[in-house]
């Protein structure tokens, strides 16, 4: 039964060839939108490079600072000293990193000017964030502790510095200062931003030291869990330390609110600035890009429900025919709906080529620094779901229409 239905609707439409083509660029279109943010959505909240980590991590980055009567804030970055006596201290959290923002810095070769990001870190960091090394290693507590002018630095700033020659134990000179390579490590794509860099340094290496007494500033805190079930009593030990910070300054600020966040809670902070709140608003974000997307979808369903309302007044003759010989609506239904998902399924087919298409060409472009996307098997089931959803909304109204239709009526062109 089933091939037979499948046999008969790839003969409709063949048989249509311009409402098919029309049809299928509608669909196609559409599908390759959402795939490619799809796409782009699931590699920002699940990287397969060194955030890999990303179910056990909270990130602690951006939060509110208050004066005793609340009429004066600062909000922003943390710094420093924050981080290193109130964050890093937390007893259930598994491992702590403290890092800086990237920051662009120059170097002038004899073939001209290099522009490198790079960003000043601990040697946790390396603990956290999986980087895959292709040569020598990380910077160690040892190097953080003496202040050793060593670098990490990835396979762009390799080529930039060094060509195809050897790199490793050579010196680089950046933003006025000299590093030692010691390690090389692949290159991270943007998404991936709390890992992403050209250059990566030790934040003792700083030229000045008055970061040490910042409670705000440039830095960020990664905290990672022994197991991504301990986050709640993480976030829990954060709440509860706020309270107790040692202000250098407590006439001027004395208190201090944020949150540390998952991926896609510290989105949702960012994008409703939420920074001085103890968790971020994720499902109302959750629920905007699923309405959103839903809203996208019912556009071209909507066109495609009144083509096909159109398409069956044209077969109005076919089916009066067939209802005329003992066809019941429900087999003429399931018909209908068959032909309706196998050609939103081709259109999703080529959806899938147009969004590889489309995510290689974004990385050639460079538009996303590093860009790295692939179609795996999240984005393969969210995009059968739309694929599902789309034919449904473009097909169960012009079934049911159908449906309504008498032998006589529907022989009469649709006309009551």
């Amino acid at each position: 039964m089933i091939y037979h239905y499948i046999k008969t609707s790839l003969k409709v439409l063949a048989r249509r060839k311009l409402f098919t083509a029309v049809s299928l660029f509608g669909v196609g279109f559409t599908l390759i939108v959402l795939v490619v943010v799809t796409a782009m959505i699931d590699h920002l909240l699940f990287p397969t490079g060194p955030e890999r980590n990303h179910a056990r991590t909270l990130i602690v980055e951006s939060m509110v600072m208050r004066s005793p009567d609340r009429g004066s804030s600062r909000s922003g970055q943390m710094g420093y000293r924050f981080l290193s006596r109130h964050v890093k201290t937390l007893p259930s959290a598994h491992r702590v990193s403290i890092f800086s923002e990237t920051d662009s810095a120059l170097s002038f070769v004899p073939t001209g000017k290099i522009s490198s990001e790079m960003m000043h870190t601990d040697a946790e960091y390396w603990q956290i964030f999986e980087f895959d090394f292709i040569e020598g290693e990380a910077f160690s507590q040892q190097d953080m502790s003496a202040g050793n002018m060593v670098a990490v630095i990835n396979q762009t700033t390799r080529r930039n510095f060094f060509g195809d020659n050897p790199a490793l134990g050579q010196e680089i000179n950046i933003d006025g200062q000299s590093f030692r390579v010691k390690g090389i490590v692949r290159d991270v794509p943007l998404i991936e931003y709390h890992a992403y860099s050209d250059v990566w340094v030790p934040i003792t290496t700083y030229k000045s030291t008055t970061y040490r007494e910042a409670m705000m500033g440039d830095f960020r805190a990664a905290i990672l869990a022994e197991k991504s079930d301990d986050l709640a009593t993480i976030k829990a030990e954060f709440q509860a330390m706020l309270p107790l910070i040692d202000f250098p300054d407590p006439k001027q600020y004395n208190y201090m609110n944020g949150g540390a966040d998952t991926r896609i809670e510290l989105l949702a902070r960012d994008m409703f600035n939420e920074y001085d709140q103890a968790e971020s608003s994720a499902a109302k974000l959750i629920s905007i890009a699923i309405g959103l997307m839903v809203l996208f979808m019912s556009l071209p369903a909507i066109n495609l429900i009144n083509i096909n309302v159109s398409r069956i007044m044209e077969r109005s003759t076919e089916i009066g025919i067939r209802k005329a010989f003992g066809a019941s609506s429900r087999h003429l239904v399931v018909q209908f709906l068959s032909e309706n998902m196998i050609l939103t399924a081709l259109g999703g087919l080529l959806g899938y080529v147009g969004a590889a298409i489309v995510l290689r060409m974004i990385e050639s472009s460079d538009l996303i620094a590093y860009a790295d996307f692939h179609l795996n098997f999240r984005i393969f089931i969210v995009g059968l779901g739309l694929i599902f959803i789309f034919g449904l909304l473009s097909g169960v109204y012009p079934a049911w229409k159908m449906s309504r239709l008498s032998p006589v009526q529907a022989l009469r062109g649709g006309q009551a």
